[in-house]
């Protein structure tokens, strides 16, 4: 029986050993294995077995490669090798006319660390600050690749010096099929073009991977969070395998189907861009490192022990987010139903579970909106700023576009990971004139609010994909974008050095008490919720008492935003059902917030 040492140092030979046999009985215990997120990648063994927690940003097309082959060895008792979870096989020569040669199908995924994760995020505080080259190892230099080509029969003396030099052809074989990758319109990119490791949010940093799958890959979707783990492969013939490929394309372009381009963009260097042979991948239905994978599931006694204190920890953090606000607890109510809101359920197009907060009344030219943020970010396990400046409107890059010429979906601001803090800072917009993309910027970031989906550009076709994501629009007045609901900040502090007297609110947080409310916010937001026959009966004549004098003062939308406010306000207080009680503190909660937002006219159809 294999060891935990040996499946983390070797996991290839006793993949070998198992050859033919059930492969599924190998796996999986629970032990600890190296982070590709957290271990620089030239501290990292290769062919070793390792983590890494991403976010699929592309898909690749299916490729074929040699699953079974055969080596001309006369030496060897096993001549008939395993060809999965390898880029390079190991042993000889391979004999390519063999009839015990399998040629099996698996498919790439490309991998990024979760945008925006927060540095508290013990998965994101710790990870390599940057990509470098793998020194950790010197190459063999027998190996060559294994993978398939249907050129290679008919370039003998190819084949034959690529085997003499040791370093061989890629020999991939890609089935033309389009994916479901969109990519973005031609904007500075984050990186160089050649390097340019394609993160959604600029100024990201860390590994990105070429993750191999071999089973079951339809069950995956593109922005997925998962943690695979696999065996690494970071082997320098991929490397020259890759230039080889591109100097023959460019000596005799009709000599593969790729372009340059493409070529690039799928076989980086692998001391930049590693492969991972997928053996495991764990979907993540949240990317907080202080909890369980599945809250809700298989961990009774954990969430009764958590249960139990939610209403202490959350009358610390109003008082907390309260003294953050300058005095304003009504704003600070309404920010945490924000921030434990969650898409639950979608009824046809209409995402249900959504609160999209509008914080009017922020001061312009002030640090109070960059503070507020840096509070966020330390609650929530990832989340990003988007400054609406005249000029990011006009240039940034937010929908995700295919470029047909590299075959690969460029990445965009609004390619994010369920569950993502986004942070829409109006106080930035100055006036002057939104050309084209801004208004397309502007109408993605409205779609995105109001249908929790975001339509990527396929340059002949729009692609609609759903997410779920948390946004909050700070602005002096009202927003011109929509949203579910506008709180204006009544400051009742005035600090005489406002930038002091925040820093010192968010510095007077220890971390075991920001841990409480992080734990707090990620359970209160995985809780189910249900109301009774009993009180929806209640809700029902209530509303209808409540039109009766005046049919005006209560529409089917303020009754939607009232269940809204008090579905989130039970689950903020640990209730996982509606009471009378409850019922009656979020109609009071709602009739106070109305009363303190000052009247305007709606330009752009959105209610309070």
């Amino acid at each position: 029986m294999p060891t935990v040492h040996d499946w983390i140092n070797n996991p290839l030979g006793i993949v070998d050993g198992l050859f033919g046999k059930t492969e599924r009985s190998f796996f999986f215990w629970v032990f600890q294995v190296p982070s590709l997120n957290d271990v620089p990648l030239h501290y990292l063994k290769p062919n070793s077995l390792v983590k890494f927690r991403c976010m699929v940003q592309d898909m690749f097309d299916p490729e074929f490669f040699m699953g079974v082959y055969e080596m001309n060895d006369p030496t060897s008792n096993s001549k008939v090798k395993c060809g999965k979870y390898k880029d390079i096989t190991e042993g000889g020569q391979v004999d390519f006319n063999s009839r015990s040669t399998v040629t099996s199908e698996r498919q790439t995924f490309y991998c990024v660390p979760i945008p925006g994760e927060s540095q508290w995020n013990s998965f994101a505080g710790t990870s390599q600050a940057r990509v470098v080259p793998s020194t950790s190892y010197v190459p063999n230099r027998h190996k060559r690749s294994y993978e398939e080509d249907d050129e290679m029969d008919t370039q003998p003396q190819q084949m034959k010096d690529a085997q003499s030099s040791a370093e061989s052809h890629g020999n991939i074989e890609p089935k033309r099929q389009e994916t479901e990758a969109p990519s973005h319109d031609s904007f500075p990119s984050h990186c160089t073009s050649s390097l340019d490791l394609n993160f959604p949010l600029p100024g990201e940093k860390g590994p990105a991977c070429l993750v191999k799958v071999y089973e079951d890959w339809d069950s995956f979707k593109l922005n997925d969070m998962l943690e695979v783990f696999g065996i690494l492969s970071v082997d320098p013939a991929l490397s020259v395998i890759a230039d080889e490929r591109e100097a023959s394309s460019l000596l005799d372009p009709t000599e593969g189907m790729e372009t340059v381009e493409e070529q690039r963009v799928h076989s980086p260097p692998a001391s930049l861009v590693p492969r991972l042979h997928m053996l495991y991948a764990q979907p993540l239905v949240h990317n907080n490192p202080l909890l369980p994978s599945s809250v809700l599931e298989n961990n009774g006694d954990y969430l009764s022990s958590v249960l139990g204190e939610l209403a202490s920890i959350r009358a610390e953090l109003l008082t907390y987010l309260t003294h953050v606000l300058l005095g304003d607890s009504l704003a600070a109510e309404y920010l945490i139903l924000h921030l434990i809101s969650n898409v639950y359920s979608r009824r046809d197009v209409l995402p249900l579970g959504k609160f999209t907060l509008n914080l009017s009344g922020c001061p312009h030219s002030s640090p109070f909106t960059e503070h507020l943020y840096k509070v966020i970010q330390q609650l929530v396990p990832s989340s990003y700023r988007l400054c609406m400046s005249l000029h990011n409107m006009n240039n940034q890059r937010m929908v995700p576009r295919k470029d047909y010429t590299a075959n690969r979906l460029v990445s965009g601001t609004l390619q994010l990971a369920n569950n993502t803090s986004l942070f829409l800072d109006e106080t930035q917009l100055e006036q002057g004139q939104l050309d084209a993309t801004g208004v397309r910027n502007i109408t993605a970031l409205g779609n995105l609010i109001s249908w929790q989906k975001v339509d990527y550009d396929f340059n002949y076709h729009q692609m609609e994909f759903s997410c779920n994501i948390n946004v909050l629009i700070t602005s002096e007045g009202r927003s011109l974008l929509p949203s579910d609901c506008q709180v204006h900040l009544w400051p009742t502090l005035n600090p005489p050095n406002l930038e002091e007297y925040l820093s010192a609110v968010q510095v007077a947080q220890v971390p075991s008490q920001l841990n409480k409310y992080r734990i707090y916010l990620s359970v209160a937001r995985a809780l189910n919720y249900t109301i009774s026959d009993e009180i929806t009966k209640a809700v029902e004549e209530d509303f209808v008492e409540m039109r009766k004098d005046d049919p005006q003062s209560m529409s089917a939308e303020d009754l939607h935003r009232l269940l809204d406010v008090a579905r989130l306000l039970s689950l903020s207080h640990g209730q996982n059902t509606l009471s009378r009680d409850g019922w009656m503190k979020a109609k009071q909660l709602e009739a106070l917030r109305i009363s303190q937002t000052p009247q305007q006219k709606c330009v752009n159809g959105n209610e309070p």
